[in-house]
Parts: C-alpha cells; sequence; structure tokens
C-alpha cells in the first residue's frame, strides 16, 4: 500500500536531512490522520576569489557563531527560530552511502561541511503571521492551503583554522561532481535517496559559494527537489538548504534560497 502524501512529505523531509522539528510536526500529524522532477537546468555559480582565510586565521568558537546567526528582525518578512532544537546536532546523525557526498548531507542539515567542531545553526522562514484570520470561524479551504506555503531554509555557520574553510568549500564542490549520479542517505532513521545532484547559480556573496540542486526520489512517486548554498567569508562558512511544503503539491520544486536570507548572514560575518 502506498503512503499518504502527508507520510511522503515527513519521509522526504528527513530524506535532506532538514530538522527534526519538521519530522516530529510531520509524525504529529500523520498520527491523528491514522485514526479518522528532476532538478532545474544548472548553470556554474561556484565563484573563488584570491580572498583567502589565511594559513594563521584562528576558528571561531560555537558561541561566537551564534551570535553571528541571524536573529529576530535581521531579514524583514522573516521569523528566525533556534536551530538547536530542530537541525541534526552531530554528524553522526547523517549518514551517506558514498563519502564524497558527507559534505553535501552536512551542508543540508545546518552542520560543517568541512573538518571543524565550531558549529551553529538556526531557521528562517516567511513571516505570514500579518495573513493569518482574525477570528476561528474566518479559516478557509485557501487559508489552510497558504499555511503550507511558507518557504524555510536552514541556516548553518561554522568557522575553520587555517585554510580550513576553503577546503570546506572545496569539498562540497568536489562533492557536487563526484555525487551528480545521486547518493544514498540516512538522517535520524529515516533512509532515502537523492537521484541527481546538479550545480546552478545562486546568490553568491562572500569570498567564494557554491550553489547546487538536489533531486530526492519521493517513494518512487515523482521526484521534490531542493537547492542549497554554500557561501565563505574569511574562515567561516555558511551554508544555506531550503524547503516549502506547498511545493510538493506544484512540481515538487522547493524554489531558490532566499536571496535576503543569504546576503543578510553574510552581513553579519566577520
Amino acid at each position: 500500500m502506498k503512503r499518504s502524501s502527508g507520510a511522503r512529505l515527513c519521509s522526504t523531509a528527513a530524506i535532506g536531512a532538514l530538522s527534526l522539528a519538521l519530522l516530529t510536526g510531520c509524525s504529529s500529524d500523520e498520527g491523528s490522520k491514522k485514526g479518522s522532477g528532476d532538478s532545474k537546468g544548472s548553470s556554474s555559480s561556484s565563484s573563488s576569489s584570491s580572498s583567502s582565510s589565511g594559513a594563521d586565521a584562528k576558528a571561531l568558537t560555537s558561541a561566537e557563531l551564534e551570535k553571528l546567526l541571524l536573529a529576530q528582525g535581521d531579514v524583514k518578512g522573516y521569523k528566525v527560530a533556534d536551530g538547536n532544537d530542530t537541525l541534526p546536532k552531530s554528524k553522526s546523525a547523517v549518514k551517506t552511502d558514498k563519502a564524497a557526498c558527507d559534505p553535501l548531507a552536512w551542508a543540508t542539515a545546518g552542520l560543517a561541511p568541512g573538518e571543524t567542531d565550531a558549529n551553529a545553526s538556526n531557521t528562517v522562514s516567511t513571516d505570514k503571521t500579518s495573513d493569518a484570520p482574525t477570528a476561528p470561524g474566518d479559516v478557509s479551504g485557501a487559508d489552510i492551503e497558504g499555511a503550507f506555503d511558507i518557504t524555510l531554509t536552514f541556516v548553518g555557520l561554522s568557522s575553520y583554522d587555517g585554510d580550513g574553510a576553503e577546503k570546506a568549500v572545496k569539498a562540497v564542490s568536489d562533492g557536487v561532481t563526484a555525487c551528480a549520479g545521486g547518493y544514498g542517505l540516512k538522517a535520524e532513521g529515516e533512509t532515502s535517496k537523492v537521484t541527481k545532484v546538479a550545480e546552478e547559480k545562486g546568490t553568491g556573496g562572500g569570498d567564494e559559494s557554491v550553489a547546487f540542486s538536489e533531486a530526492v526520489d519521493m517513494d518512487g512517486e515523482g521526484t521534490a527537489t531542493f537547492h542549497a548554498e554554500v557561501v565563505r567569508k574569511g574562515n567561516t562558512v555558511a551554508t544555506f538548504y531550503t524547503v516549502n511544503f506547498a511545493a510538493f503539491a506544484d512540481g515538487g520544486d522547493m524554489g531558490p534560497v532566499p536571496a535576503a536570507v543569504v546576503t543578510a548572514q553574510l552581513g553579519k560575518l566577520k
């Protein structure tokens, strides 16, 4: 028996190593119900700069990175939530069947794509509170559908000694090439398949950046396409990965990482 669209949605969220909060929310929703494409055309976006993190660069601490994450009010039209309770806390919770693909999986989970223990993450979502009905009786089918049309971006910051940040970005870039044909992923106990990885044009910025899309198998019933960006500024690397629930009912493409989020986050980095 095929699972419901809600179950597939939950599975795909887990596939992308998106967040424990999403997975938990989906599980609760599915529990209550029991009782009653390929990626877009891609283009190169890896931009390299002569700016280096420096051989003597020292990594920031996780606590310092936490202070550099976007905070409420930093991006107009978006809400910011603490990522400590919504994203995997360690790389051991996110596993792939190809070592070269690990940096991609880590980047999409808000984890450091390179070798460092300095990491912090949170989530940034479109704020639709101003559109909310004023009374329960005002809720319509369109309101319910619109409630799922929220773009949620997982933001991760990691910091490195020496040229570690440059190596981290290179690992992601190399992974996009090595994993073009896809890879198997297990995140928080959920196993699934990324069928295609493609480099594409992103927001850019910083000293160098890589943007890519991942096509994820939806239990054999189509493909969902997710988009990610990895940007280095000095010896700090910022990762962005976006999901939109409503997109599953409209072709399966999550849409690009919001440029406003990328620009605002880079603006806070030293």
